[in-house]
Formats: C-alpha cells, structure tokens, sequence
C-alpha cells in the first residue's frame, strides 16, 4: 500500500469477532456443543461485534460515531489504537495517534501526573523537550496543578479523565480519537473539551468522536457513521445520519410502547386547517381519550427529534369525561425550523395513565437553522427570527 498523508485512516472490510461467556466447566460447554452438533444445530462460540467496515478518513477530517451501547464504536477505536486487531480485514492508520477510549486509558495509577504526560509523549514518539514545550498548558488544562507530583492513583475520576483528554489533545497528535469523554466531565470542562477540539480540527488533525451527546457530535463532526450491532446502517454528512438514527429511536420507542397507549386513542398533528404545519405559523395538535369513569389528570404534551428529551414540554390539566374525550393544543407561533418532529404524550392523574412516549409525528416546513460556530453545542434546534441591519461607522 502507498504511503498515506499523516492523519490519514484507512479501514477496509473490518469484521471482529469475540468468544462468547462461557458459563460453568469446560466440560459442560463442549456438552452443549456436541449436543447442539447432534441435533444438526450451530453452537454460537462467537459474537460479531464488527461486520464488513470500511471506513476512511482523510487529514482534518472530523468523523461521528453513533449507536447504541453494544453496536462497535468503542471496539473500532480500539481497533484503530491497535490495543485490538481485526479478525479479518485490514487498518492503515498513518501518523502519531492520541487516544481517549476511557476514563483513565493511557494514565498508569503508579505514576505521577508529571510522569504520566511525559510517559505519554513518548508513547507518541515526541521527544522530552516536545512535551515539556506542552507541559504547562496540559496541566493547566486539566486544572491539576496542585496535583502534579502525586499518583495519579489517588486522582478521582474527574481528574484522571482531564489529564488523559490533556495529555491526547495538546501533544500535537495527528489522529484524535475520543470516546464519550464529554459523559464525565461538568458542563465547565465539557465546553473546554469542546473548545479544545475546535483547535485541534483548524491544526488539520483527524477526529474521530464517539458519543450519545448527539448535539455534541452534530456541532463538532462534519460525516457519521452509524452502527448498529456491529453493522454499518448509513454513513455521510452528519445531519443526514443523525437523522437516520433519531428515525429509528423514534421507531423503536413507538414499538416498544405498541400496546400500551392505554387511555390515548388518537394523535394528529398538522398546520391550521390541516395543511402542513410551518415554521412560525400555528400548529394544531388534537389528542382522544378513552376514560371507564369521569377522572382528572395532568397531561404533558412535547415534540422531540425523536429521542424521548423533547424541545419544549406543555402542561395542562384536564378532565376526562366518562367516554371519549377531545383536548386539542393550538401552538400559535411553531418555533421550530424544517424537518420532521415527533409528538410525546404522557398523562397522569392518580398514577400513569398513558405512559410517556412517542404517539405521532409532525413534518415542519421552512427554513433552515443558521449554521453555529464549530463545536459549540446547540440544545434544541429553536427557530429565532431575526432582522439585521450593519453599517460603518
């Protein structure tokens, strides 16, 4: 293969396998399979964590991982750190690798904060001089300086994950893998986090960031990468898959709640006079209910992208009749920009009535959200009109 660019990853056909949990004596698992032979059955010895991947990055490219515990995120890291080998297939990664995959992955317990990142450096193949030039920014950045000498052993969690996301990013790496480091972290350091990969995407280094902090990964990844189960679902721009996979949450919630609408019969959601809703124009939304006896409740109404954390909540109490009953919610003014939403239904009184969960979903047309600085994280995707006038003074 050509030399590749520094900062290049090159994964072609990756499939990575590990030996199922065996479970009481060797003796009784070589039972289990002659008796699963005999019966002409395959014996499940192995499990696919990765399945036919190919992945590619080109320097200063900044690549989102997503998917659910358990799909592969965190074994493709490990694979392209080399702490793991592919069972079939093959990796190029080219250039000096920081790697964050766990709390504490890289930092020795037995070791000094001040050992730690010159230990760490070296690993790198940078020389005592390079690390020292960083030394004073690793450790203001991870807010130890009281705690230089000491073992990290003694570090609580905090701590050890703020030097080994300091020691991965300011070592001047040209490949960064992190993997859910901004799960740890307060909101102070996570922003920092967030600030520090913006620097290190303008120095042209590769990211590659695992995260369930979906807005997270929309404002610091340009491409994603959807796994489930070991497989590639979708790949390409990041808002195109993240798309995807808020479709199938939303999806598996409706499923998982199939059945258990309980007093909820009905849900539409749709613009005034049924035309389709539009940005900051009013939205109707009308809600049936079925009641065996007259009962007050409190119901929560929300549109979500399709996670159950919504944009916004309403609340209202309500009264339900003996029978059917109609509540109809008239949002004047939608506050949101093109796409697709999902409403959430919850109703309460004397204990849950109607679980909380997805029970419909809206299509909104109009404009789309300004773009944000890079890596600065927007919560909800709120629609602020807003007129402008710039003149030299």
């Amino acid at each position: 293969m050509p030399t590749l660019p520094e900062g290049t990853i090159a994964a072609s056909h990756v499939w990575k396998r590990f030996r199922a949990d065996r479970r009481g004596s060797l003796l009784s698992a070589e039972l289990r399979r002659l008796s699963a032979r005999l019966r002409g059955r395959p014996f499940q010895a192995w499990r696919w964590a990765l399945r036919d991947v190919d992945f590619h990055a080109e320097p200063g490219d900044s690549i989102g991982l997503i998917g659910a515990n358990g799909s592969g995120k965190s074994t493709l890291l490990k694979i392209l750190t080399r702490v793991m080998y592919p069972y079939a297939g093959s990796v190029h990664v080219s250039g000096r690798v920081g790697a964050l995959i766990e709390v504490s992955a890289g930092i020795h317990p037995q070791l000094t904060g001040r050992e730690n990142v010159y230990l760490y450096g070296m690993l790198l193949g940078l020389s005592r001089k390079e690390v020292s030039r960083k030394f004073d920014e690793i450790v203001a950045f991870a807010e130890v300086e009281q705690a230089t000498d000491r073992l990290v052993k003694f570090y609580s969690s905090g701590m050890k994950m703020r030097i080994g996301f300091a020691v991965a990013a300011f070592l001047e790496p040209h490949i960064l893998l992190v993997d859910e480091v901004l799960a740890v972290g307060d909101a102070s350091f996570q922003q920092k986090c967030l600030d520090r990969m913006r620097v290190v995407l303008s120095q042209n280094t590769t990211l590659v960031f695992v995260s369930h902090d979906l807005a997270a990964v929309q404002a610091t990844c340009t491409r994603g990468i959807w796994l489930a189960e070991g497989d590639v679902m979708t790949t390409g721009p990041i808002n195109d898959v993240l798309a995807s996979y808020r479709h199938a949450i939303e999806m598996a919630a409706e499923a998982s709640t199939a059945g258990a609408l309980g007093a909820l019969l009905k849900v539409t959601a749709a613009g005034r006079a049924g035309v389709t809703a539009r940005t900051e124009e009013p939205l109707d939304i009308t809600l049936v209910f079925t009641s065996d006896f007259p009962r007050d409740a409190d119901l929560y109404l929300g549109l979500s992208e399709g996670t159950a954390t919504p944009i916004f909540t309403l609340n209202r109490p309500v009264h339900l009749s003996n029978g059917q009953t109609e509540v109809r919610c008239t949002i004047p003014h939608l506050p949101l920009p093109r796409g697709r939403y999902y409403v959430w239904v919850g109703l309460w009184g004397g204990g849950q009535i109607v679980p909380w969960q997805p029970a419909g979903h809206v299509d909104v047309v109009g404009p789309d959200l300004d773009p944000a600085p890079r890596a600065v994280v927007r919560l909800a995707p709120v629609y602020v009109e807003a007129t402008w006038d710039v003149a030299a003074l």
